[in-house]
């Protein structure tokens, strides 16, 4: 963060100073919601989340470091004053833009927003400094946070934007316009509070584009017809990737190694040179093909991409991420977060990855499905059977349980529990040496407990 007064600080976001003895101390480093993470001369963000008030840490914080408190309310330290934490954060991540001016990438998706941002910080830091999304910080909240780290000498600010409604993109583009938006797919990620369909996801989602200047990009998704049909909702340039002979950024002769790692051969409008990425997966090629269809517009060449992509590894936790037990069981985390498009993608790479040794999954619900929640679940039932998991365990009641019920009437050897406690007890004691055991739900279903449970047991 570039140095600000405590007086800059409230005349950024229209604060009330409490408690200030010196209006001119300065602010030096980024500011964090999490008294745990205050960093000496840093600001603290005081919010109110589901399970704590951050105002109830403003003591902790200041005495952690902070030189003080953005907050609803006076806490009986330096405190700043708003009627709205959240509001008043953007203002400030606005007010530093506007000073440091680095060029702005706003990218979007149904699936795989996370992966593609680490991807592209790694090809971009190769060759100037760059900020990115820290973890999964890409609402109203977290997306002021990264700006907040961005400083003089930032070049790329790397923004993943999050939208579980129509709107959400258009207040968080306000906060920080981008010059690049780049659009991954269009899933059924958020349907309860989006609407009924894709086309409804689409039009959330095409507010990204929609805010792009005449002389930015759009880098929009070839193979998704939802993603193509947002050309016409921007003034920027456009530039196609993806696998279709279209995109002027694609991949070719697409290989898969006995690690589930692809590789391919890239190829842009500079030139061609080979990938081989470090990440499990088929689908990671769209990542890596996005990631560098943006390199692309920021103007470096084949080989420069196509060398940071291989170099790159995973960065976000409870995203395929693989543990090689002692005794031969492989576990592969992808607890994060699911929707279906994410559980098809998870399962055939963990199937890819496991061969011809027995696999295991361990499954929990995916959230926000509206109407067609239990036959979405019944469908990744359906394909735990079709791709001939040996055994499923599923976690929790209602639609889980339409998960169990699709894959046992397919001939799987399936266990419904009720918790993770259960489905930790279940899992440690039908695995056996070189089994592959994939775990992945929602984040409320908290089944990263269960991975990590399985990932440390007999070491």
């Amino acid at each position: 963060m570039i140095p600000m007064t405590l007086d800059e600080i409230a005349r950024a976001c229209g604060a009330g100073p409490h408690d200030v003895p010196d209006p001119g101390a300065l602010v030096t480093a980024p500011a964090a919601v999490d008294s745990r993470e205050v960093a000496p001369g840093g600001l603290f963000a005081a919010t109110a989340g589901a399970r704590t008030d951050g105002h109830d840490h403003a003591a902790a914080a200041v005495a952690a470091g902070a030189v003080a408190v953005l907050a609803a309310r006076p806490v009986g330290v330096p405190a700043l004053v708003v009627d709205d934490v959240r509001l008043a954060l953007g203002l400030l991540a606005r007010q530093l833009l506007r000073r440091i001016s680095p060029t702005v990438i706003g990218l979007t998706g149904s699936v795989g927003k996370t992966t593609t941002k680490d991807l592209l910080a790694q090809v971009l830091e190769r060759h100037a400094a760059t900020v990115a999304t820290d973890r999964s910080y890409n609402n109203e909240l977290g997306l002021p946070l990264t700006v907040l780290r961005a400083d003089a000498a930032t070049r790329h600010l790397v923004l993943e934007m999050g939208a579980s409604r129509k709107g959400d993109l258009t207040y968080l583009t306000g906060i920080a316009p981008p010059r690049i938006g780049l659009v991954l797919n269009v899933g059924t990620a958020h349907l309860e509070r989006m609407g009924t369909g894709r086309a409804d996801v689409a039009e959330a989602k095409g507010e990204l584009v929609e805010a792009l200047p005449a002389d930015g990009y759009a880098l929009l998704n070839a193979d998704d017809p939802y993603v193509l049909g947002m050309a016409g909702r921007t003034e920027a340039q456009i530039l196609l990737y993806g696998r279709s002979p279209r995109a002027r950024v694609r991949a070719e002769r697409v290989r898969m190694d006995d690690r589930a790692r692809t590789a391919f051969e890239l190829v842009t409008p500079s030139g061609r040179a080979p990938v081989a990425l470090g990440l499990i997966g088929e689908h990671q090629v769209s990542n890596a093909l996005a990631a560098a269809a943006v390199a692309t517009a920021l103007g470096l060449d084949a080989a420069g991409i196509a060398d940071g992509l291989t170099a790159a590894r995973r960065r976000s936790a409870g995203r395929l991420q693989i543990t090689e037990r002692p005794d031969g069981v492989t576990v592969v985390d992808d607890a994060y977060n699911a929707n279906p498009e994410s559980m098809r993608a998870g399962l055939r790479a963990a199937k890819a990855l496991a061969g011809a040794r027995r696999t295991v999954a361990v499954l929990g619900g995916m959230g926000q499905q509206a109407d067609a929640s239990r036959a979405r679940h019944a469908e990744v039932g359906r394909l735990v059977a079709g791709l001939r998991f040996d055994v499923l365990i599923t976690v929790g009641a209602g639609d889980p349980l339409a998960t169990a019920e699709a894959a046992r009437s397919s001939g799987v050897a399936v266990h419904a529990v009720e918790d993770v406690t259960e489905a930790i007890e279940l899992a440690t004691a039908l695995l056996e040496p070189g089994d592959v055991v994939f775990v992945k739900a929602s984040s409320e279903y908290g089944l990263g407990a269960c991975a990590r449970a399985l990932a440390t047991a007999n070491q």
